[in-house]
């Protein structure tokens, strides 16, 4: 079984590594944890359809090779000299690998996933690209063209378990998620039958408001003049209360930094356990990494939990952002605990840990 390209990419960016690319291109800590999560898988599915295109294959084998050592010189390149002719590097190959538009597309995504301008997110993805090469070049066959493509297609469902909750949303017609095909999130459907279903909502509340109009009206008043500006409202509603996913997240991602509670920074915290926890589940393949997964699982339980002990000294507004961390992510977590307890033999090992940081995790949603 091919390992977790996503997982070995989020082990080698750790909490210490974000933090330092952060500083690296100036930006806050927690916008930069929100845009790798979203962008490791984005171009990891971006790749894996480049993949399939005559040509693009060998392509990809190509840089996999030429990147392989690529992760050695990583720390030592941020903030350094090099680090600006590195991005140049990193956005020229994924020019060459995916084209200026899908480029350009993926960067936008990113960027309004995790409130960074379009600029930013680019150079974020040009400095991400030589890793995730690098990582690839890793693996055995992946320097063919038949490897590379075999092994990217090997993870579609690693990939689309990690994408983060509204990020498909915001690629949604671009493409650059058809070789996930029906592996693409559970959550991205749900999203967008939220939508529909609030829109059906609207529309139920729209032929009512006709209906009470046109029975109560005078007769000397036309229903239609009332009917007109009561729509309105319906479609206001309707777009106020179907604005996506993704722009709650960003505005809990924006808010996070007044999380802050006696020098401790919660946010902080509850991002970095999130994202642990994450790589810790997508590393989980059989019960002998679910055995060695279980001290991980725990101390991800464990900071969150202490999280949860700080809530009483939180005001209510803040309680509310918290919830807007959590809430987002819960979607992909509970996809990723059915995943791993379904793994023959791993149940009786993790179930009782999983059930209690999703207990953990329930009480920051409240």
């Amino acid at each position: 079984m091919p390992a977790n390209l996503v997982s070995l990419i989020m082990q080698f960016l750790t909490p210490d590594m974000i933090g330092r690319i952060a500083t690296a291109l100036g930006l806050d800590r927690n916008a930069v944890q929100s845009a790798v999560a979203a962008a490791v898988p984005g171009l990891l599915a971006s790749f894996g359809g480049a993949a399939a295109q005559p040509g693009s294959a060998q392509k990809l084998a190509d840089a996999a090779g030429q990147h392989a050592g690529a992760l050695g010189n990583f720390a030592s390149m941020l903030g350094g000299g090099g680090q600006t002719a590195f991005i140049e590097k990193g956005s020229q190959l994924l020019s060459s690998l995916l084209g200026g538009k899908d480029q350009n597309t993926l960067a936008g995504a990113v960027g309004k996933f995790a409130g960074l301008n379009p600029g930013v997110s680019s150079s974020l993805l040009g400095m991400l690209a030589p890793v995730i090469m690098g990582t690839i070049g890793q693996q055995q066959g992946a320097q063919s063209a038949n490897g590379i493509a075999s092994l990217l297609a090997a993870q579609k469902d690693n990939i689309a378990a990690a994408l983060p909750a509204g990020f498909g949303n915001l690629l949604g017609g671009t493409g650059l998620l058809d070789s996930l095909g029906g592996a693409t999130r559970t959550a991205t459907a749900a999203g967008r039958q939220t939508a529909q279903a609030t829109a059906s909502a609207a529309q139920a509340a729209a032929h009512s408001a006709e209906r009470a109009v046109g029975t109560a009206a005078a007769p000397a008043m036309n229903w239609r003049y009332w009917l007109i500006p009561l729509l309105a409202i319906a479609a206001l509603v309707a777009y106020m209360l179907n604005r996506p996913t993704e722009q709650a997240v960003q505005q809990a991602t924006t808010s996070a930094q007044s999380l802050v509670v006696g020098g401790v920074d919660i946010g902080k915290q509850v991002n970095d356990g999130i994202s642990n926890l994450r790589a810790t589940l997508n590393g989980i393949t059989d019960p002998a990494s679910a055995q060695a997964a279980l001290p991980k699982l725990q101390d991800a339980t464990s900071q969150i939990d202490k999280v949860g002990g700080m809530m009483a000294q939180l005001s209510p507004e803040q309680r509310k952002i918290l919830a807007g961390l959590v809430t987002p992510a819960m979607p992909a977590l509970t996809q990723l605990f059915d995943k791993v307890l379904a793994i023959p033999g791993v149940a009786q090992l993790l179930k009782p840990a999983i059930d209690a940081v999703k207990a953990k995790l329930a009480v920051l949603t409240a």
